[in-house]
């Protein structure tokens, strides 16, 4: 975001962080310090110890001591342009900062230093004015972690220090709250207690495996999904896991991914696993010639891809190497555009309108344009992108979404609205895209006739409903806790007779709802009729069915909710009626 960085509380958690490289070098003076960036909630700093001594969390807390008798003494952070002749001299025993100087200068942008009491860091800002703007109980020193250099594994592993920081005591205290509390609905945890997904060293790291409860849901999600969007004329189609690299290359994927790709030997060929499909959809639109008169041509697509991510990257579904994208692509007219994406909106907001998502307050969408600084990083000419950010501008004003700017966020081929949405302990997630791409369809020399006869290049729009869906049910999982809306509880409702005398019974209920294409478990294990409550409730099942003496003698059924308790007697009728 374009203002993030002149915010208070950023340039608070960028002066911590070289508050924390002094007390580094306090520790280790022979430390080689790298960079100390802000992030979400807090800062990081990477340090290369080389052969000194690791700090232990009993250092953590020296750190923190330090960091806070700095504040008492209102140390100033000044800034000094530099040349780069002289900030080698400066930092020429840091290899690291050496690196870095030498990056800057290649892409052309000016060095700087700040200066806090004896300490020196390269750095472009900015910073507070000095430390007396430090709230000494609102941030904390938290944690250590190994990273590579730049986040590469072919680079030196070296130590992350972690911090986090606010403006007050009380977001401090609000933020660990939330920390307990995500750590009671981590999806590994609730995952692993509902059964809905395993991994093994066998298959390898990174590679979910869905059990009969996980795939209910993944199912349950990807239905609801293609219910809404065939309203909006879009078909499926489907397309093989690996490609010939031509395809990447010709994409543009090929240089994006780098060593993420999967490559496969065959026989007589190198092929990839598929990182993306859009490049595969290409090739179906391409498979017949086009008139404007066939415009717009919609495909979605379940399906997955394979990146091969860094192994300390890995974490539970959040981030994997096998992900399923419920991707879409269209392929229109310019004058086609803005309704076909406002139709895409309209999937998401009925989409996520049924988890209770969409509403004010509850999402942000972000504008994702180029960085203007760096052009030549993406696809295309500055005609192009103008264009097609200026449609997206409109487009978010008419469908009147609070509206975010974020530049640099664009893909490598066109800008995007990137749909995020805050779970139920305030955290913010990234879901739903709609991207507009008028590269691709170009590289790939696609086209239609126009209604004059002449050859057009259409225009592409990427859009992800639910993303990936390994990630988007990471998210869900913590966000509900497992207590998931009806419609995706992988047991939406559990039948459980009080007594073996009544398992008959409890059996042509079963046999019923099942021909409806509920999902029902029924329970007629020897356990005892509190235990079997007592499961229900800890397996979060939505609704159960309560079948005894009285049930029997009434044909009735008591039907019990997870959230509201007893909900009274029903008939076969009245049950079915309800759960529709």
């Amino acid at each position: 975001m374009k203002d993030e960085k002149e915010s208070q509380i950023y340039k608070i958690r960028h002066s911590l962080a070289h508050l924390l490289a002094i007390e580094v070098l306090k520790f280790d003076s022979n430390a080689k310090l790298t960079i100390g960036p802000v992030i979400e909630n807090g800062f990081y700093y990477d340090v290369d110890f080389g052969e000194g001594k690791i700090p232990t969390e009993k250092d953590l807390k020296e750190f923190q001591k330090g960091i806070k008798k700095s504040t008492n003494k209102n140390l100033t952070f000044i800034k000094e342009d530099i040349s780069p002749e002289d900030a080698k001299k400066i930092f020429a025993e840091n290899p690291y900062k050496i690196e870095l100087i030498n990056d800057l200068v290649n892409t052309g942008e000016k060095l700087s230093i700040y200066k806090t009491g004896d300490f020196v860091d390269l750095c472009s800002g900015p910073h507070i004015k000095d430390t007396s703007e430090i709230n000494t109980d609102a941030f904390k020193i938290t944690n250590i972690a190994g990273a590579y250099w730049r986040g590469n594994e072919k680079n030196k592993m070296l130590t992350r220090i972690y911090g986090v920081a606010f403006e007050t005591k009380e977001e401090l205290e609000e933020y660990e709250k939330r920390l307990v509390e995500a750590a009671q609905r981590d999806h590994r945890k609730i995952g692993k207690e509902m059964n809905l997904f395993t991994f093994s060293d066998l298959v390898g790291s990174g590679l979910p495996m869905f059990t009969p409860k996980g795939m209910a849901m993944r199912t349950a999600i990807v239905k609801k999904i293609g219910e809404i969007q065939e309203r909006f004329g879009f078909q499926e189609v489907w397309i093989p896991h690996i490609t010939k690299p031509d395809l990447y290359k010709t994409s543009g994927h090929w240089d994006k991914f780098g060593d993420e790709l999967f490559k496969v030997k065959g026989r007589e060929n190198e092929f990839v696993m598929k990182p993306m499909n859009c490049p595969h959809h290409t090739q179906i639109f391409a498979s017949s010639p086009k008139s404007y008169k066939d415009l717009p041509v919609r495909y979605s697509e379940t399906t997955t891809v394979y990146r091969d991510e860094q192994a300390g990257e890995l974490l539970g579904l959040s981030r994997v190497r096998s992900l399923t994208q419920d991707d879409g692509h269209t392929f229109c007219t310019p004058d086609q555009i803005e309704a076909e994406i406002k139709n895409i909106i309209s999937v998401m907001k009925e989409f996520y309108t049924s988890l209770e998502l969409w509403s004010e307050g509850k999402y942000q969408v972000f504008l994702s344009v180029r960085d203007s600084k760096n052009k030549e990083k993406y696809l295309g000419d500055d005609a192009v992108w103008e264009k097609a950010e200026n449609v997206l501008r409109k487009i978010a004003d008419d469908e009147k979404l609070p509206v975010i700017m974020d530049e640099g966020g664009a893909a490598f081929y066109g800008p995007k609205l990137d749909f995020k949405f805050k779970d139920s302990i305030g955290r913010i997630w990234q879901l739903a895209t709609v991207q507009l791409d008028f590269n691709m369809p170009a590289r790939f020399k696609l086209e239609y006739t126009d209604k004059d006869g002449q050859k057009k290049t259409p225009v592409m729009i990427h859009r992800a409903i639910a993303g990936s869906l390994e990630r988007f049910l990471s998210v869900i999982i913590e966000h509900f806790a497992g207590n998931f809306p009806f419609w995706m509880a992988p047991v939406q409702i559990k039948i459980i007779p009080v007594a073996e005398n009544h398992n008959s019974k409890a059996e042509e209920l079963f046999a019923e709802l099942k021909k409806k294409n509920i999902r029902v478990e029924l329970d007629s294990s020897s356990d005892g009729f509190g235990k079997k409550i007592r499961k229900a409730k800890v397996e979060k099942v939505p609704y159960f069915v309560i079948i005894g003496d009285k049930e029997i003698s009434e044909n009735k059924f008591t039907l019990e909710s997870r959230d509201s308790g007893n909900l009274g007697m029903f008939s076969d009728k009245e049950l079915l009626d309800k759960l529709k």
